[in-house]
């Protein structure tokens, strides 16, 4: 066979290919669930909110920019949509806090820098006096909080070490809760994960586009949902000087009111709504009765990078009334979504001035 038929066969062959995978993603029959981005066809207002109605403080977002030239980018980007401040979550100690808080002090009063907690021989006799001696060494260096902590079900794992069979309940976790209160630093944590992920993925879980991702339906061995709840519960009742915050609504978004019966007994607790946008703006009306009645204790955050589109989206689900939209590629989920059309008073205190409160404690 000469060279020239080979390759005629070649691209024939491709050719082939190329047509089944276009037509197996265009047919609903063989139509992968990966795929399936709709696109509103309702002729409802369009809300574009180019900047945030008030100021804004950041409360979760981590070190995305990693040179010099990113961080000032970054600072452009928050000058443009109304980002006065953005809380770096290093979840780091040692020479990485080190670095980190170097770069980003060079914008002062743009960010803080939280540093996490050391677990080396978190699993030997006579752990804490050396986690406590690094966590006072970074605050001399710059940290303003802790964060974020991390536990999903197995244990502590932000960090590194990981802290594989400790929660933040553990009793050898307390020499640092304890040591945060006496410091005046909240703690940043992340408890669980969305249901979803708990679920078993098949065509009954709602969230299954994203859940499988991130699925924990299939370890062994792990805490379950409800059980990571009342470790938060256990931690923050125990440490009741201790300013804890919950981010992503403690990853209760599919029933708030498990959160909104903690933040009922626990004055020390905030919620930060990072990264559950998607989650929560398919239930509006819900969501935003949640937002009115829990409104001194909400935390604006983002979690998601520094792109301004980002930034807009959010202020979007927040102020606008928009209703039937999608941002699939932003957030993951099939789910349309809905703006909550917070008013100015709730606004401000999400936007901001939770955040000073928080941020007062931090200085004590």
């Amino acid at each position: 066979m000469n060279r020239l038929k080979q390759i005629t066969i070649l691209c024939f062959s491709l050719l082939t290919v190329t047509s089944h995978f276009v037509n197996a993603q265009t047919s609903p029959e063989t139509l992968y669930l990966k795929n399936y981005k709709p696109k509103s066809i309702y002729n409802v207002p369009t809300t574009l909110v180019e900047k945030a109605r008030f100021s804004v403080i950041d409360m979760h977002s981590h070190a995305y920019a990693e040179t010099t030239e990113e961080i000032a980018q970054w600072v452009k980007n928050m000058d443009e949509v109304g980002i006065e401040k953005s809380i770096i979550l290093s979840k780091a100690t040692g020479v990485m806090f080190d670095s980190i808080y170097a770069e980003y002090a060079k914008y002062p009063g743009r960010f803080e820098v939280w540093c996490g907690f050391d677990y080396t021989d978190y699993d030997k006799p006579g752990f804490g006096p050396a986690a406590v001696a690094e966590l006072e060494r970074c605050v001399k260096v710059g940290a303003k909080g802790i964060g974020e902590l991390g536990d999903k079900g197995k244990g502590l794992f932000y960090c590194n070490p990981k802290a594989y069979g400790m929660h933040l309940d553990d009793p050898r976790m307390d020499p640092l809760l304890e040591k945060c209160a006496e410091l005046g630093l909240s703690i940043n944590v992340h408890i669980a994960e969305p249901i979803w992920m708990y679920e078993l993925m098949d065509s009954t879980n709602d969230g299954l586009m994203n859940a499988y991702d991130w699925r924990l339906d299939n370890q062994p061995d792990i805490v379950d949902h409800a059980g990571m709840i009342d470790i938060l519960e256990r931690a923050v009742k125990r440490h009741s000087q201790t300013i804890f915050i919950a981010c992503h609504f403690a990853n209760c978004s599919y029933d708030l009111n498990k959160l909104g019966d903690l933040l009922d007994k626990y004055p020390n607790l905030y919620a930060d709504i990072s990264a559950r946008y998607a989650e929560t703006a398919p239930i509006p009306r819900f969501v935003s009765q949640f937002y009115s009645r829990y409104q001194d204790r909400l935390l604006y955050g983002t979690d998601m990078g520094f792109d301004v589109n980002m930034y807009r989206l959010t202020f979007r689900i927040l102020e606008s009334e928009d209703e039937h939209f999608y941002a699939t590629d932003q957030f993951g989920y099939h789910w349309s979504l809905n703006g909550f059309g917070l008013n100015e008073e709730i606004l401000k205190k999400v936007y901001r001035d939770n955040a000073l409160k928080v941020m007062r404690q931090n200085a004590k």
